[in-house]
């Protein structure tokens, strides 16, 4: 059968019709909504219609202002937008408020990158300024793009991380841990970036694959402390480590085994080395040992204490015990350097050893590095690997590809460096956080046990960067005893200095201009005092938005209703925003938690420049229009990641344009349409029309479940099925003749009307969280009743029809379209056999039994002929009768007959029939037609 692409639009009684554009021209026709909504205030006349209902608060989660967006960030704010935009339709008084994360690394680099500045010879002040201009323009650039997606908000008041009133909370957040013992300053071996120069939290590291020198070491035994087996005595012995970071060797003071694992004397070449005897073999292998044997085993436990030589520097190596020691490669003999390692730190400090810390800021050794003072870490690892050997030392070298740890930011290989930062110590409250992300509802199921992890096993979170571009950790020193200061006062100075000035006066003012006046020293009396010069990690300004924003601004609420974020942000804003909630207030700053998967390719892969397989949001728009994206984001299932291709944005293309045929034949068809007048009935509508009404109640009911559990893409499949099957191929084509062919004001025609109308209504009022273009530009054209809005934007959600469900009728219907089905494949055979071209060329002749011959009986000839959209039928009872060439249905009793209507085919209805010529005043029409156009 025919469906609605195939349809001739034109109007058979030459009336006007709804000018609703033929061709979508989205590019073109979106900018010009947008200046529609923003010239009209679209937004806050929908936040001031809804005041005093219900609240539903999605907080969002700051982007960072550093560049243009990507297709990630599409996806992000596109979902967050169908979720407002449902609620909103649901009645909920539902603002959306945007922010933007303007601090920190992030910014910093790309400033400096960018404009090509050089940190070290910039003033703070000069330096922050520029930062601040350079994300200010991100921001704005940024906002253009957000609307251009049709994203819906609070655009000319967003929330910023620079602006003084949201620092000045931060100062409070921060404050209040430090009051309640959270915050410290210690000494620990941390992710450090060289190239950035500052700490980094575990939200800021990216793991990447890289190519490291894998080698072998040997250190020679010193003292045996009395553990050394007593055939050994005269052998020359050595411990072997494996290390895939030789430069960290001249901080090396100890070697780790477990103390439950067996370890293994190895004689190789009248040497004896110490090895964990599950890893004796793979050693012996890879440094091509042709014959070795194993003279004494011990446990890990009875080796503790021995003391070895350092390999080049005259210093003693401690045996330690480790738990985190394992077989999974190496000699099981661990490497241990507590200026570089956190696992080392933390062992290091249990045995009381020395932290050294060879390494600046920059990643070059020190004069403490001794001859490899100057290099760089990565320049280091051939110089001593080079003095391992001239030691005699190298046992055995290689190297190795992995996944290494590397920067968010500039993207090159971290370290570990023990240094002196803040700590927010999550140890303090982590069964409460764990105890509050129960309290949360996670979208999908499986977040919550991702996050619980994630904190469970957290280690203290560092909270201080060695940068300038951020909010100062608000800490001051007393000069005469180094002690630091936090308290009341001085929380309170800060936070109302900021409030007034921002954060740039921590760096214009004194501190003695900071604090109040008068202020001494808690601990010694003194009154001279500095200010700590980092600044806090940029995931503490973005976690302080619960405080910052759900709390001060008066259309919001805290907490929030929900966080809606990439899957990455479990370790990121999701849990920040935990942390300082649960710190300060005990509970979650969320009721829920959503988040999505990251953007790929049509193949699964991830996007990059050098594959050519980035796609840019901007493109997309300015080809289709910003209504397809959304409509890709609607189709994907949003849980896993999500797949983007020039092809899969060809097949949204497609399926939009079927979704704007139906919108437009509707349209079409209601020129002459007043609601207020014209509606029928729904006890007068025709059987056809109930049915899709019926369906239209079943597609409602689907569609608000799949909104309410943000299971968007059964709601794309719903309303795809609607448009291309019942309506397109189904009722709309069946409508054609009762349309175009009966009087404007007949009964028969303004029940197919009220019919079409209420699922136009219906329709573009689900559809516009997601084609929220479209439905507006449907909104515009279509006729409305009084009660309606101006905008699609103001409307309701629709009202639940539960007396469509009419059961017998479903089941009546279910059946009579089954039966269509098989006679449309006759129909399809006949064309194919040059028998007939159009369906009412045809005559169809049906031979029924038993259930299939009385539900056609019921229905008649006629009305059979306009559902099978054929100029005329005849049913006869008795398969059997059917000619042998009969069409006969596999699982119904049915056989079907096609052949040439006979008589003339009437130039208005195309139906074929003997009475055309009948009437001399309109000789090429039918009776039926004739009589309609005299009236």
């Amino acid at each position: 059968m025919e469906v609605l692409d195939n349809l001739d639009y034109s109007n058979s009684l030459n009336l006007p019709q709804t000018e609703f554009p033929m061709r979508a021209n989205l590019p073109e026709r979106e900018p010009q909504m947008l200046e529609k909504w923003q010239s009209e205030r679209i937004y806050e006349r929908k936040i001031k219609a809804f005041q005093g209902k219900k609240k539903f608060v999605l907080h969002d989660g700051p982007p960072y202002a550093n560049g243009n967006i990507h297709i990630g960030t599409a996806l992000n704010k596109i979902l967050k937008d169908i979720i407002v935009k449902y609620k909103s339709l649901q009645g909920y008084d539902a603002p959306y408020v945007p922010g933007w994360d303007t601090h920190g690394l992030p910014i910093e680099h790309a400033a400096i990158k960018i404009l090509g500045l050089n940190r070290h010879q910039l003033n703070p002040l000069d330096l922050r300024r520029k930062c601040q201009e350079y994300a200010l323009q991100c921001l704005d650039m940024q906002r253009q793009d957000f609307q251009r997606l049709g994203v819906s908000g609070d655009w000319e008041n967003p929330y910023v991380t620079l602006k003084p009133a949201y620092e000045a909370e931060q100062i409070e957040v921060f404050g209040t841990m430090a009051k309640k013992g959270y915050i410290y300053k210690g000494l620990k071996s941390v992710y450090w970036c060289p190239s950035c120069e500052t700490a980094l939290a575990e939200a800021e590291i990216e793991y990447a694959e890289k190519k490291s020198h894998a080698i072998y070491v040997k250190f020679p035994l010193e003292n045996d402390r009395g553990k050394l087996p007593a055939a050994l005595k005269d052998k020359k012995v050595f411990a072997v480590i494996w290390t895939t970071t030789p430069w960290t060797m001249p901080a090396n003071v100890a070697i780790a085994v477990h103390p439950e694992l067996e370890y293994s004397w190895v004689e190789v070449n009248q040497e004896v080395y110490l090895l964990a005897s599950g890893l004796v073999d793979s050693v012996a292998k890879t440094n091509h040992w042709e014959t070795y044997t194993v003279l004494e085993t011990q446990t890990g436990s009875q080796l503790e204490g021995m003391e070895f030589s350092h390999p080049f520097i005259n210093r003693l190596s401690l045996v330690i015990l480790g738990d985190h020691v394992t077989l999974e490669q190496g000699t099981g003999c661990v490497h241990t350097a507590p200026g570089h390692g956190q696992e080392d730190f933390e062992v290091g400090r249990k045995y009381g050893l020395p932290i050294i810390n060879p390494v600046d800021p920059s990643g070059k050794f020190t004069a403490e590095g001794g001859k490899f003072q100057g290099l760089s870490v990565e320049d280091a690892n051939v110089p001593v690997i080079k003095e391992l050997a001239e030691k005699g030392m190298l046992l055995g070298k290689g190297s190795v590809k992995h996944q290494y740890a590397h920067c968010w930011r500039c993207k090159n290989p971290i370290i570990y460096r023990a240094t002196e930062q803040w700590f927010a110590s999550v140890a303090g409250f982590r069964e409460q956080a764990l105890e509050a992300i129960k309290n949360v509802q996670w979208i999908p199921s499986w977040g919550e046990e991702r996050i619980h992890n994630m904190v469970a096993d957290r280690q203290d979170w560092c909270i201080s960067r060695q940068r300038v571009w951020g909010v100062p950790i608000p800490i001051f020193y007393c000069n005469q005893c180094q002690e630091h200061i936090i308290n009341d006062d001085t929380i309170r100075a800060v936070k109302e200095l900021f409030r007034q000035e921002g954060s740039d006066a921590w760096w214009a003012k004194t501190a003695a201009e900071i604090l109040p006046q008068g202020f001494t020293c808690p601990h010694c009396g003194h009154d001279t005092f500095r200010k700590e010069t980092d600044i806090m990690d940029v995931w503490f300004d973005s976690g302080s938005s619960h405080a910052s924003v759900l709390e001060q601004r008066p259309e919001l609420t805290w907490p929030a209703d929900m966080y809606l974020e990439g899957s990455d942000q479990h370790r990121g804003w999701f849990q920040s925003s935990l942390l300082t909630s649960v710190a300060t207030r005990g509970v979650a700053p969320y009721r829920a938690v959503l988040t999505h998967g990251f953007v790929m390719d049509g193949e699964g892969r991830k996007m990059s420049k050098s594959l050519g397989n980035t796609i840019y949001p901007q493109e997309v728009i300015k080809q289709y229009g910003a209504d397809i994206l959304r409509l890709w984001v609607a189709s994907a299932d949003y849980k896993a990641d999500i797949r983007i291709s020039n092809d899969i944005l060809k097949q949204m293309a497609e399926v939009y344009r079927k979704i704007r045929n139906t919108f437009r034949y509707i349209l079409g068809n209601l020129y002459d349409f007043d609601p207020d007048r014209h509606q029928v009935e729904y006890s007068r509508l025709t059987e056809l029309d109930r049915w899709a009404l019926l369906r239209l109640e079943q597609v409602r009911q689907k569609v608000t479940k799949a909104y309410d559990e943000y299971e968007f893409h059964q709601l794309f499949h719903a309303v795809h099925n609607f448009c291309t099957i019942d309506l397109s191929s189904i009722y709309l084509d069946i409508l054609k003749d009762r349309l175009y062919a009966s009087l404007p004001d007949s009964l028969e025609r303004r029940a197919a009307q009220t019919a079409m109308y209420e699922i136009l209504v219906n329709l573009v009022a689900m559809l516009s969280p997601v084609l929220t273009f479209t439905a507006e530009e449907v909104w515009q054209y279509m006729p409305k009743t009084k009660d309606l809005p101006d905008s699609v934007q103001l409307a309701q959600w629709p009202e639940a029809k539960p007396q469509y469900l009419d059961s017998q009728l479903e089941a009546k219907w279910s059946h009579v379209l089954e039966m269509r089905n098989e006679i449309t494949k006759s129909l399809e055979n006949a064309r194919r056999n040059k028998v007939i071209g159009h369906s009412l060329d045809a005559h169809v002749d049906i031979f029924a039994d038993g259930r299939e011959y009385a539900g056609l009986k019921a229905i008649g000839d006629a009305k059979i002929a306009s559902i099978l959209i054929v100029s005329s039928v005849t049913l006869q009872e008795g398969v059997d009768k059917a000619p042998a060439d009969a069409y006969k249905a596999e699982e119904m009793a049915l056989a079907v007959a096609v052949a040439a209507a006979k008589g003339d085919k009437c130039e208005r209805c195309w139906i074929y029939s003997d009475s055309v010529g009948h009437d001399s005043h309109h000789p090429s029409l039918c009776a039926r037609c004739a009589g309609v156009v005299a009236k």
